[in-house]
């Protein structure tokens, strides 16, 4: 008897053992068929084989870095300077760079490191250390080089329309239309005035101990005036985008949060007897926030135009829906016997939800609000780029002309910081206001 009982209970803690390690090798061996879905499916071998390294260096190296232009119009021969091709930063003729050099019709353009790239006539020479020159010319409308296919290095891509030369420091692109020297120097050019600004080339001790530059102005006024109005960076435009964004996050968050509060009585089951009442709001509360936020600014872009107050109304419709949820919730759980005891001093039915209810949910609603306004804050930025105002606006334009990469990473550093700055001000709100 007591064996066949040590039979049943070892068969029994086999069985149990075998179903243990059975799991625990199928869990596995099922993530594993998982990725290897996911890694066909995803075609993840040719991802790799289709990216471009050299695109990448070339945007890694503009994000911190810029670029001046030495183009040749191949129709007229007129040679232009100027820093990222902007016409506010072209250099005035008899002023250019001590790195570019003129003699009649040839414009000599030194790359760094013994490597220069000269215009001589409509024909464009590139010199490099131990390597034969390169020239190139256009022939019959293509473009034509001295080399052999077969003789091509890794720093020349050539097709009969283009030629490109990469370089440590530059780069040297020939087209039909024209012929372009680019050479980069580490920083972000122009950043506080343009070539335009009397104020540009001199440090700044020189620019406050030293004489006036500009008989109207005093040095710190014409200072911050050309920096206030820089056409290249914009700051003023840019501070005005960022405001926009805040007060997107800032309006759509408490405005949901005043209009979800009173709605969020009338879902709780503990303040709304009707139970259809009760429903129809939760459902409305489940179609609000099921509808993304970025569909919402499509549709109400349709309706009210683009603008910052419809990326506002946008995240107002979609936190109405989470607010309401979560307010609800908190009402559900808040303590009957502080409610009791605020009722027995004889307290109408408002005195009760202001004295009984109200300290109870007010941590959590104050948490919530805030935790949605630093995430709101983030996504304005796209909401913005959508409905056409904030910084998001900006930063879509930077990278649509793919010119000034260097304007992206300021628009992308200026909204982290802003990020941190409205994390580092509700988190000290909501200290302040809870502990209160």
């Amino acid at each position: 008897m007591i064996s066949d009982d040590l039979s049943i209970i070892r068969a029994a803690t086999y069985h149990r053992f075998l179903r243990r390690r059975l799991v625990a090798f199928a869990v596995p061996l099922g993530l594993l068929v998982y990725f290897a879905y996911v890694f066909v499916a995803f075609d993840m071998g040719g991802l790799w084989q289709r990216m471009r390294w050299d695109n990448m260096t070339t945007f890694l190296s503009d994000s911190y870095s810029y670029k001046t232009h030495v183009t040749r119009n191949n129709r007229s021969g007129e040679v232009v300077v100027a820093i990222e091709g902007e016409r506010k930063g072209t250099y005035p003729a008899g002023q250019l760079p001590d790195w570019v050099t003129q003699s009649g019709d040839e414009t000599r353009v030194s790359l760094g490191g013994s490597i220069f790239a000269t215009f001589a006539g409509e024909r464009l020479l590139v010199e490099r250390p131990g390597e034969p020159m390169l020239e190139a010319w256009r022939e019959g409308g293509e473009v034509r080089i001295n080399r052999a296919a077969e003789e091509y290095p890794d720093w020349i891509s050539y097709s009969p329309t283009r030629l490109d030369v990469t370089t440590p420091h530059g780069r040297v692109s020939l087209t039909r239309a024209k012929t372009e020297v680019f050479r980069y120097f580490p920083g972000w050019e122009m950043f506080f005035f343009t070539l335009e600004s009397p104020y540009y080339g001199h440090g700044l001790i020189d620019l406050l101990a030293g004489p006036q530059l500009d008989p109207a102005r005093s040095n710190l006024a014409g200072m911050w005036q050309d920096f206030w109005g820089n056409p290249i960076w914009r700051h003023s435009e840019v501070l005005w985008a960022l405001g926009e964004t805040v007060l997107m996050a800032f309006l759509g968050t408490f405005g949901a949060a005043l209009v979800a509060l009173p709605l969020a009585y009338l879902a709780a089951r503990n303040f709304a007897p009707l139970v259809a009442l009760r429903v129809l709001v939760r459902r409305v509360f489940d179609f609000l926030r099921g509808v993304d936020g970025l569909i919402w600014t499509i549709l109400l872009s349709r309706a009210f135009g683009p603008g910052p107050l419809t990326g506002s109304l946008a995240i107002l419709l979609t936190d109405t829906g989470s607010f309401g949820k979560l307010f609800s919730e908190a009402l559900e759980n808040v303590d009957d016997r502080q409610i009791e005891g605020v009722q027995s001093t004889g307290a109408n039915a408002v005195q009760r939800y202001r004295f009984g209810v109200l300290p109870q949910i007010v941590p959590v609603l104050l948490s919530q609000v805030f935790y949605y306004l630093e995430s709101n804050t983030r996504s304005a930025t796209i909401i913005g780029a959508i409905t056409g105002g904030g910084i998001g606006l900006l930063l879509t334009q930077a990278i649509q002309t793919q010119k000034d990469w260097e304007e992206v990473t300021y628009y992308v550093v200026l909204i982290i910081l802003m990020v941190f700055i409205m994390d580092a001000v509700s988190g000290w709100l909501r200290r302040r206001l809870i502990r209160g």
